[in-house]
This record gives C-alpha cells, structure tokens and sequence, in this order.
C-alpha cells in the first residue's frame, strides 16, 4: 500500500518512500532512491538513483539530488541547491563508482542557491548561507557562508546565533542560546581550518 502523495506530474521510479511524504510537480526521483517519512519533496526536484533522503526532511522547488548524497533526518534544503557527484567530470567518461559521497548531518540547513562540492560532510545542525560554494566539510553546529564557504560563527539547535560563552577547555568552547537557552558545544579547531 502507498501511503505518500505524489503529484500527478511527478515521474515516480519507486515506491521506497515513507508514510506521509509529499512530492510535489514536475519532481523526478528515480528507481533506487530511498525518501523517509514526512517529507516535503518541492516542484522540480530531481532525486538520483542511490539517493537517500531522512525523515521530516524538507527539500525546497528546483533542487538536485545526485548519487551518493546522504541526507539525515530533520533537514532543510533550499530552494534551487545543487550537488555535486564527480570531483572530475567529463562528458566522454562516467563510471559508477566515481561518484563522491556527500554527508548532509542531522538538522542541518542549506540556503537558496548553494552548491555542495562532491565528497564534503555537513555536520549536524550546521547552517549554510544562501548563495555558498562548498568545497570543504562543514563542521556541526557551524555557520558557513560565502564563495568558497568560510566558518563565520556556530548557531544553535534552533538555528540562531550562538555567542554567549558558557566556558572553554579542553579544546572546545561550550555556548548558550540566548533565544532558546540550550546548551551547545564546539571544537575549536575548526575555526583555525
């Protein structure tokens, strides 16, 4: 029994698609790609063989998912956000196994317009600016923006701004959220990356 929505424009390729998601007009996802339950699939989305999407994911009009991209639970991406799954393409040469892995983390979001270089790991709860290339791992909990995108502070599990210092040691500096009041930990040497 199907228990998602599809659109009836949507070309659908399986039915290995949780309970309560919604795909949407236009969208395309392909034979051997895996969406979770409770998830929002926009208009035009294209999901490649071997793509896995978590559960309660959002994924916003006109984004690309390719092979090799892992998306955990509870993320939000962007409108238009493209990834990447050759470090080296030519139009003359495609094998399998040349596809980079991309890891997008627990709760993280990516913002409109961004592209996500093959082989690179967004941490849990990382933020990404609209508009960012990237080209390097993310790590959690940070804020990265720009062409190519730089750590320009660390947000919360709500996603707002983290600058209250709780304490630092060992490495790590631990911060409060002056929206929400959760605590967060950071590892410091990302900063210096």
């Amino acid at each position: 029994m199907i228990s998602f929505k599809a659109h009836e424009t949507a070309v659908m390729e399986t039915n290995d698609i949780g309970e309560g998601t919604r795909i949407w007009h236009f969208a395309h996802v392909r034979d051997g790609a895996k969406i979770g339950k409770g998830c929002n699939i926009g208009k035009s989305v294209y999901v490649d063989t071997g793509a896995v999407i978590g559960d309660n994911v959002k994924v916003q009009n006109f984004v690309s998912i390719y092979k090799g991209v892992v998306i955990e639970d509870d993320v939000f991406i962007g409108p238009s956000v493209t990834f990447t799954n050759d470090l080296h393409p030519r139009a003359f040469i495609w094998e399998k196994e040349q596809a980079a892995p991309t890891h997008v983390g627990k709760g993280a979001s990516i913002g409109a317009n961004s592209t996500i270089i093959c082989g690179n790991d967004i941490g849990d709860y990382a933020m990404v600016g609209a508009g960012s290339v990237v080209t390097r791992d993310i790590p959690p909990f940070a804020l990265a923006y720009g062409s190519p995108a730089e750590i320009k502070g660390w947000v919360c599990y709500c996603g707002k701004r983290l600058e209250e210092i709780l304490d630092k040691s060992g490495g790590r500096t631990r911060y409060k959220c002056s929206s929400c009041g959760k605590a967060v930990e950071v590892v410091d040497e990302w900063t210096k990356k």
